[in-house]
Protein backbone atom coordinates (compact mmCIF):
# COMPACT_ATOMS: atom_id res chain seq x y z
CA UNK A 1 0.00 0.00 0.00
CA UNK A 2 1.49 3.32 -1.08
CA UNK A 3 1.50 6.30 1.26
CA UNK A 4 -0.93 9.08 0.25
CA UNK A 5 0.72 12.16 -1.17
CA UNK A 6 -2.27 13.87 -2.76
CA UNK A 7 -2.96 17.59 -2.85
CA UNK A 8 -5.53 19.96 -4.31
CA UNK A 9 -5.01 23.55 -5.42
CA UNK A 10 -7.87 24.94 -3.34
CA UNK A 11 -9.84 24.10 -0.22
CA UNK A 12 -12.79 25.98 1.22
CA UNK A 13 -11.84 28.37 4.05
CA UNK A 14 -12.61 26.73 7.39
CA UNK A 15 -14.37 29.84 8.72
CA UNK A 16 -16.60 30.36 5.67
CA UNK A 17 -20.37 30.59 6.39
CA UNK A 18 -22.45 27.62 5.24
CA UNK A 19 -24.11 29.54 2.41
CA UNK A 20 -20.74 30.60 1.01
CA UNK A 21 -19.47 27.03 1.16
CA UNK A 22 -22.25 25.96 -1.19
CA UNK A 23 -22.98 29.09 -3.24
CA UNK A 24 -19.47 30.43 -3.72
CA UNK A 25 -16.65 28.05 -2.77
CA UNK A 26 -17.97 24.60 -3.70
CA UNK A 27 -16.48 22.97 -6.83
CA UNK A 28 -19.88 22.96 -8.52
CA UNK A 29 -20.49 26.65 -7.86
CA UNK A 30 -17.04 27.68 -9.08
CA UNK A 31 -17.42 25.56 -12.20
CA UNK A 32 -20.78 27.21 -12.86
CA UNK A 33 -19.29 30.70 -12.50
CA UNK A 34 -16.41 29.79 -14.81
CA UNK A 35 -18.81 28.45 -17.44
CA UNK A 36 -21.10 31.49 -17.28
CA UNK A 37 -18.25 33.99 -17.68
CA UNK A 38 -16.59 31.95 -20.44
CA UNK A 39 -19.82 31.68 -22.44
CA UNK A 40 -20.53 35.41 -22.07
CA UNK A 41 -17.05 36.23 -23.34
CA UNK A 42 -17.27 33.62 -26.10
CA UNK A 43 -20.28 35.42 -27.57
CA UNK A 44 -19.24 38.94 -26.61
CA UNK A 45 -15.70 39.08 -28.00
CA UNK A 46 -16.61 38.31 -31.66
CA UNK A 47 -19.32 40.97 -31.52
CA UNK A 48 -16.80 43.45 -30.14
CA UNK A 49 -13.81 42.58 -32.35
CA UNK A 50 -15.62 41.54 -35.54
CA UNK A 51 -15.56 38.49 -37.81
CA UNK A 52 -12.35 36.82 -39.01
CA UNK A 53 -13.74 35.30 -42.24
CA UNK A 54 -12.76 38.08 -44.66
CA UNK A 55 -9.64 39.25 -42.81
CA UNK A 56 -6.08 38.70 -44.08
CA UNK A 57 -4.20 35.65 -42.88
CA UNK A 58 -2.28 37.47 -40.13
CA UNK A 59 -5.43 39.19 -38.84
CA UNK A 60 -7.38 35.92 -38.88
CA UNK A 61 -4.61 34.26 -36.92
CA UNK A 62 -4.45 37.05 -34.33
CA UNK A 63 -8.21 37.33 -33.86
CA UNK A 64 -8.70 33.57 -33.89
CA UNK A 65 -6.04 33.20 -31.21
CA UNK A 66 -7.85 35.75 -29.03
CA UNK A 67 -11.22 34.06 -29.53
CA UNK A 68 -9.75 30.67 -28.58
CA UNK A 69 -7.80 31.76 -25.51
CA UNK A 70 -9.31 34.92 -24.02
CA UNK A 71 -12.75 33.61 -22.90
CA UNK A 72 -11.31 30.60 -21.07
CA UNK A 73 -8.31 32.45 -19.63
CA UNK A 74 -10.25 35.47 -18.36
CA UNK A 75 -13.01 33.28 -16.89
CA UNK A 76 -10.40 31.09 -15.19
CA UNK A 77 -8.55 34.06 -13.69
CA UNK A 78 -11.89 35.47 -12.53
CA UNK A 79 -12.56 32.31 -10.51
CA UNK A 80 -9.00 31.75 -9.28
CA UNK A 81 -8.18 35.32 -8.29
CA UNK A 82 -11.57 36.64 -7.12
CA UNK A 83 -13.20 33.55 -5.61
CA UNK A 84 -10.38 31.16 -4.71
CA UNK A 85 -8.05 34.13 -3.96
CA UNK A 86 -4.87 32.26 -4.77
CA UNK A 87 -1.91 32.45 -7.12
CA UNK A 88 -2.62 30.30 -10.26
CA UNK A 89 0.47 28.10 -10.01
CA UNK A 90 -0.85 25.87 -12.80
CA UNK A 91 -0.45 28.86 -15.16
CA UNK A 92 2.72 30.29 -13.62
CA UNK A 93 4.68 32.24 -16.27
CA UNK A 94 7.91 30.99 -14.70
CA UNK A 95 6.93 27.41 -15.51
CA UNK A 96 5.88 28.10 -19.11
CA UNK A 97 9.18 27.52 -20.99
CA UNK A 98 10.10 24.20 -19.39
CA UNK A 99 6.64 22.65 -19.20
CA UNK A 100 5.43 23.92 -22.57
CA UNK A 101 8.55 22.55 -24.28
CA UNK A 102 8.09 19.25 -22.45
CA UNK A 103 4.51 19.04 -23.73
CA UNK A 104 5.44 20.11 -27.25
CA UNK A 105 8.12 17.44 -27.46
CA UNK A 106 5.84 14.74 -26.08
CA UNK A 107 2.95 15.66 -28.38
CA UNK A 108 5.15 15.75 -31.48
CA UNK A 109 6.77 12.42 -30.64
CA UNK A 110 3.44 10.77 -29.82
CA UNK A 111 1.63 11.76 -33.01
CA UNK A 112 4.71 11.07 -35.14
CA UNK A 113 4.67 7.55 -33.71
CA UNK A 114 1.01 7.22 -34.71
CA UNK A 115 1.89 8.21 -38.29
CA UNK A 116 4.88 5.85 -38.33
CA UNK A 117 2.72 2.90 -37.29
CA UNK A 118 0.05 3.83 -39.87
CA UNK A 119 2.76 4.04 -42.56
CA UNK A 120 4.22 0.67 -41.57
CA UNK A 121 0.70 -0.79 -41.68
CA UNK A 122 0.26 0.53 -45.24
CA UNK A 123 -2.44 3.02 -44.27
CA UNK A 124 -0.62 6.38 -44.45
CA UNK A 125 0.51 7.46 -47.91
CA UNK A 126 2.63 10.55 -48.61
CA UNK A 127 1.69 12.12 -51.96
CA UNK A 128 3.92 15.19 -51.95
CA UNK A 129 4.39 18.60 -50.39
CA UNK A 130 2.31 21.77 -50.31
CA UNK A 131 4.29 24.88 -51.20
CA UNK A 132 1.67 27.37 -50.03
CA UNK A 133 -0.27 26.07 -47.02
CA UNK A 134 -2.41 28.54 -45.09
CA UNK A 135 -0.25 27.75 -42.10
CA UNK A 136 -0.48 30.80 -39.83
CA UNK A 137 -4.20 30.56 -38.86
CA UNK A 138 -3.81 26.81 -38.35
CA UNK A 139 -0.77 27.29 -36.13
CA UNK A 140 -2.47 30.01 -34.11
CA UNK A 141 -6.03 28.72 -33.84
CA UNK A 142 -5.96 24.92 -34.24
CA UNK A 143 -2.59 24.58 -32.50
CA UNK A 144 -1.78 27.21 -29.89
CA UNK A 145 -5.29 28.57 -29.37
CA UNK A 146 -7.02 25.21 -29.01
CA UNK A 147 -4.17 23.89 -26.90
CA UNK A 148 -4.31 26.68 -24.33
CA UNK A 149 -8.04 27.44 -24.42
CA UNK A 150 -9.29 23.87 -24.24
CA UNK A 151 -6.80 22.84 -21.59
CA UNK A 152 -7.87 25.71 -19.34
CA UNK A 153 -11.49 24.65 -19.79
CA UNK A 154 -11.22 20.89 -19.53
CA UNK A 155 -8.22 20.34 -17.28
CA UNK A 156 -7.86 23.62 -15.36
CA UNK A 157 -11.56 24.08 -14.65
CA UNK A 158 -13.50 20.84 -15.19
CA UNK A 159 -10.94 18.22 -14.17
CA UNK A 160 -9.45 20.20 -11.28
CA UNK A 161 -12.76 21.21 -9.71
CA UNK A 162 -14.38 17.79 -10.10
CA UNK A 163 -11.25 16.21 -8.60
CA UNK A 164 -11.57 18.47 -5.53
CA UNK A 165 -15.07 17.19 -4.91
CA UNK A 166 -15.31 13.66 -6.30
CA UNK A 167 -11.67 12.58 -6.51
CA UNK A 168 -9.25 11.77 -9.30
CA UNK A 169 -11.00 8.76 -10.82
CA UNK A 170 -14.32 10.56 -11.18
CA UNK A 171 -12.58 13.65 -12.54
CA UNK A 172 -10.84 11.56 -15.20
CA UNK A 173 -14.07 9.86 -16.26
CA UNK A 174 -16.23 12.99 -16.30
CA UNK A 175 -13.75 15.36 -17.97
CA UNK A 176 -12.85 12.76 -20.61
CA UNK A 177 -16.50 11.99 -21.37
CA UNK A 178 -17.38 15.68 -21.76
CA UNK A 179 -14.29 16.30 -23.89
CA UNK A 180 -15.20 13.44 -26.21
CA UNK A 181 -18.88 14.35 -26.37
CA UNK A 182 -18.17 17.93 -27.43
CA UNK A 183 -16.18 16.61 -30.40
CA UNK A 184 -19.31 14.84 -31.69
CA UNK A 185 -20.33 18.15 -33.27
CA UNK A 186 -17.24 18.18 -35.49
CA UNK A 187 -17.39 17.29 -39.21
CA UNK A 188 -17.44 13.54 -39.96
CA UNK A 189 -17.74 12.72 -36.25
CA UNK A 190 -19.15 9.36 -35.20
CA UNK A 191 -19.82 7.82 -31.81
CA UNK A 192 -16.60 5.85 -32.23
CA UNK A 193 -14.64 9.06 -32.96
CA UNK A 194 -16.08 10.73 -29.85
CA UNK A 195 -15.23 7.71 -27.72
CA UNK A 196 -11.70 7.62 -29.16
CA UNK A 197 -11.15 11.31 -28.36
CA UNK A 198 -12.43 10.75 -24.82
CA UNK A 199 -10.12 7.78 -24.21
CA UNK A 200 -6.95 8.83 -26.01
CA UNK A 201 -7.01 12.59 -25.35
CA UNK A 202 -9.34 13.13 -22.40
CA UNK A 203 -7.73 10.49 -20.18
CA UNK A 204 -4.18 11.21 -21.36
CA UNK A 205 -4.35 14.97 -20.77
CA UNK A 206 -6.22 14.51 -17.50
CA UNK A 207 -3.47 12.28 -16.13
CA UNK A 208 -0.78 14.61 -17.45
CA UNK A 209 -2.34 17.49 -15.54
CA UNK A 210 -2.75 15.33 -12.44
CA UNK A 211 0.95 14.44 -12.39
CA UNK A 212 2.41 17.82 -13.37
CA UNK A 213 -0.26 20.21 -12.02
CA UNK A 214 0.77 22.37 -14.98
CA UNK A 215 -1.60 23.56 -17.69
CA UNK A 216 1.40 24.53 -19.82
CA UNK A 217 2.46 20.89 -20.16
CA UNK A 218 -1.07 19.91 -21.22
CA UNK A 219 -1.38 22.85 -23.62
CA UNK A 220 1.99 22.04 -25.17
CA UNK A 221 1.08 18.40 -25.80
CA UNK A 222 -2.37 19.33 -27.12
CA UNK A 223 -0.97 22.01 -29.45
CA UNK A 224 1.85 19.79 -30.75
CA UNK A 225 -0.60 16.93 -31.41
CA UNK A 226 -2.86 19.21 -33.50
CA UNK A 227 0.01 20.95 -35.30
CA UNK A 228 1.76 17.67 -36.14
CA UNK A 229 -1.46 16.10 -37.33
CA UNK A 230 -2.77 18.85 -39.59
CA UNK A 231 -0.01 21.31 -40.40
CA UNK A 232 2.84 18.80 -40.72
CA UNK A 233 1.38 15.45 -41.82
CA UNK A 234 -1.69 16.77 -43.67
CA UNK A 235 -4.25 14.71 -41.74
CA UNK A 236 -7.67 16.15 -40.78
CA UNK A 237 -7.74 17.41 -37.19
CA UNK A 238 -10.85 16.08 -35.44
CA UNK A 239 -12.72 16.06 -38.74
CA UNK A 240 -11.64 19.52 -39.92
CA UNK A 241 -9.75 20.01 -43.18
CA UNK A 242 -5.95 20.14 -42.93
CA UNK A 243 -3.88 22.37 -45.21
CA UNK A 244 -0.48 21.02 -44.26
CA UNK A 245 3.08 21.14 -45.51
CA UNK A 246 2.73 17.48 -46.49
CA UNK A 247 -0.08 16.15 -48.71
CA UNK A 248 -1.21 12.69 -47.69
CA UNK A 249 -4.00 10.16 -47.88
CA UNK A 250 -4.93 7.19 -45.72
CA UNK A 251 -6.34 3.87 -46.83
CA UNK A 252 -7.78 0.78 -45.21
CA UNK A 253 -10.71 0.26 -42.86
CA UNK A 254 -11.83 3.24 -40.78
CA UNK A 255 -10.84 1.52 -37.53
CA UNK A 256 -7.23 1.58 -38.78
CA UNK A 257 -7.03 4.82 -40.81
CA UNK A 258 -9.50 6.85 -38.75
CA UNK A 259 -11.60 7.58 -41.83
CA UNK A 260 -12.70 11.11 -42.71
CA UNK A 261 -12.44 12.19 -39.07
CA UNK A 262 -8.67 11.73 -39.11
CA UNK A 263 -6.10 9.54 -37.40
CA UNK A 264 -7.52 10.40 -33.97
CA UNK A 265 -10.28 7.88 -34.71
CA UNK A 266 -7.68 5.19 -35.47
CA UNK A 267 -7.16 2.27 -33.14
CA UNK A 268 -3.44 3.06 -33.44
CA UNK A 269 -3.81 6.48 -31.81
CA UNK A 270 -6.18 5.10 -29.21
CA UNK A 271 -3.84 2.25 -28.25
CA UNK A 272 -0.67 4.35 -28.03
CA UNK A 273 -2.34 7.09 -25.99
CA UNK A 274 -4.02 4.57 -23.71
CA UNK A 275 -0.68 2.91 -23.00
CA UNK A 276 0.81 6.30 -22.09
CA UNK A 277 -2.17 7.00 -19.84
CA UNK A 278 -1.83 3.66 -18.04
CA UNK A 279 1.87 4.34 -17.49
CA UNK A 280 1.01 7.67 -15.84
CA UNK A 281 -1.67 5.98 -13.71
CA UNK A 282 0.96 3.57 -12.40
CA UNK A 283 3.25 6.50 -11.57
CA UNK A 284 0.42 8.35 -9.80
CA UNK A 285 -0.55 5.30 -7.73
CA UNK A 286 3.07 4.66 -6.75
CA UNK A 287 3.49 8.30 -5.71
CA UNK A 288 0.23 8.21 -3.77
CA UNK A 289 -1.13 11.31 -5.55
CA UNK A 290 -4.59 9.93 -6.38
CA UNK A 291 -7.07 12.30 -4.69
CA UNK A 292 -9.90 10.52 -2.83
CA UNK A 293 -13.45 11.93 -2.83
CA UNK A 294 -13.96 14.82 -0.42
CA UNK A 295 -16.07 12.71 1.99
CA UNK A 296 -13.25 10.16 2.34
CA UNK A 297 -10.44 12.56 3.20
CA UNK A 298 -9.66 14.71 6.18
CA UNK A 299 -9.73 18.49 5.71
CA UNK A 300 -6.32 19.71 4.61
CA UNK A 301 -4.87 23.06 3.78
CA UNK A 302 -4.43 23.80 0.09
CA UNK A 303 -0.89 23.43 -1.16
CA UNK A 304 1.01 26.71 -1.11
CA UNK A 305 1.53 27.49 -4.82
CA UNK A 306 4.72 29.42 -4.08
CA UNK A 307 6.24 26.38 -2.37
CA UNK A 308 5.36 24.24 -5.40
CA UNK A 309 7.04 26.44 -7.99
CA UNK A 310 10.23 24.35 -8.07
CA UNK A 311 8.19 21.21 -8.73
CA UNK A 312 6.31 22.50 -11.76
CA UNK A 313 9.14 24.40 -13.41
Amino acid sequence: MFAPNWQVAYTTPADAPRWKRWMLYSPGARLLYFTAVAIALQFGLPMLLGSTKSAPSIARAALGLQFEIAPALLAYLFVVRLIERRYPAELAPEALPHNALLGLGAGTALFSTVVLVLWLAGSYHLIGSNDHPDWLPQLAVVGIGAGIGEEIMFRGALFRMVEEGLGTWAALAISAAVFGALHLGNPHATWWAGAAIAIEAGLLLGMLYHLTRSLWACAGLHAAWNISQGLVYGIPVSGTHADGFLVSTRSGPDWLSGGAFGAEASVVALTLCLLCTLAMVVVAVRRGTIVPPSWKRKPAAAADPWERMDRIR
